[in-house]
């Protein structure tokens, strides 16, 4: 008469794997209430001593943009545009870094393809 199930041990296979059903199921629910968190957060940058700021949100998209009228030169408009492109740069970086720490802290630091 052949085995089922093919684990050693007969039924115990059966209840490992139930376990790790549990696990996978609590670290799903897990994820997805981290995901909820991610798309709430904020991360603020700024250049140029401050004249130019931007807030990023989880969903990876600028919330805001603020440029001090200071800033605003009509006869180096290069030097706005590179305070705007830092600014929105380190603010995305920034959410990026925030968001992959709190994944971390879900998974581990296992790397899930196709979760993270």
């Amino acid at each position: 008469m052949a085995k089922r199930g093919g684990f050693p041990g007969g039924m115990g296979g059966g209840m490992n794997m139930q376990k790790m059903m549990m696990q996978a199921q609590k670290m799903q629910l897990e994820m997805s209430k981290a995901q909820e968190e991610i798309k709430e957060m904020t991360f603020e940058a700024s250049a140029g001593g401050g004249m130019v700021k931007a807030v990023a949100k989880g969903t990876m998209t600028i919330e805001s943009l603020t440029i001090d009228p200071a800033a605003v030169d009509p006869d180096d408009a290069e030097m706005l545009q590179d305070m705007v492109l830092a600014a929105v740069n380190e603010a995305l970086r920034g959410v990026s870094e925030m968001s992959a720490m709190r994944m971390n802290s879900v998974t581990g630091g296992m790397n899930i393809p196709g979760m993270l």
